[in-house]
């Protein structure tokens, strides 16, 4: 854990004892899980503390006052709950909703929640298209995050429907992407949003390269979006 929080001194992070054993039952649980379930490929732990929760908590590099806001947040694809377990569990204010597609996956991040004894996280089966169209949803978060493996023009059909006037869809990318930036203009604008900026940095004290695109939702989305599944992927806005 010394490391990892002299990787979060860089982000002005302070953990207390609490949440630091909630980090290392969160690994524990990942790794036991993930020896009868795909979760992740990174199993090393100084790897999952930098790859996987130095790098969900990445995101106060764009949204610099998470800590002590309720901000309401959904993470679209969380798959083993990056990056919205480890932004509870530094960030106990913020209102987690976890949306993934896999039912199995949920009852992994279930365990955890109720493991971890964390408070105000919704997890949801499903997929984003339909849960985007509920009234109950519909751009009625502060914040969508998401770290799902997907261009950014099919991102932005997934998440920004779910944003509220004002609130930002960050999208973490691993690379240099301004081709897939370009590409995802027409839709970022046609679904109600507007570029605001693009954070890039490596992690901390390594040479892992991060970037994070910040949209703000700017107009409301029309209601023919999201389209039906699998056209947001196969023919992109």
């Amino acid at each position: 854990m010394v490391s990892f929080q002299k990787d979060l001194d860089e982000f002005k992070i302070y953990l207390n004892d609490r949440q630091k054993e909630q980090f290392s039952n969160f690994y524990n649980l990942l790794i036991e899980w993930n020896s009868f379930m795909n979760l992740t490929a990174i199993t090393d732990y100084h790897e999952v503390l930098k790859k996987h929760f130095v790098d969900s908590l990445s995101l106060i590099k764009a949204i610099p006052d998470l800590s002590g806001k309720s901000y309401s947040v959904i993470d679209i694809g969380t798959g083993a709950g990056f990056p919205g377990i480890p932004l509870k569990i530094a960030f106990p204010y913020l209102k987690i909703t976890l949306l993934d597609s896999l039912n199995k996956r949920i009852k992994f991040l279930n365990e955890v929640v109720s493991k971890l004894e964390l408070k105000d996280v919704v997890l949801i089966h499903g997929r984003a298209e339909d849960f985007s169209k509920s009234e109950k949803m519909r751009e009625s978060f502060d914040l969508c995050v998401s770290r799902a493996v997907a261009n950014l023009s099919t991102l932005s059909e997934y998440c920004i429907p779910f944003v509220k006037m004002g609130g930002c869809f960050i999208s973490y990318k691993s690379e240099k992407s301004a081709e897939e930036f370009n590409s995802a203009k027409k839709a970022i604008q046609v679904l109600g949003g507007k570029y605001e900026r693009q954070v890039e940095f490596y992690l901390p004290n390594s040479d892992v390269y991060r970037n994070l695109f910040v949209i703000k939702k700017e107009k409301n989305t029309p209601l023919k979006y999201p389209r039906k599944a699998g056209l947001p992927a196969k023919e992109p806005i």
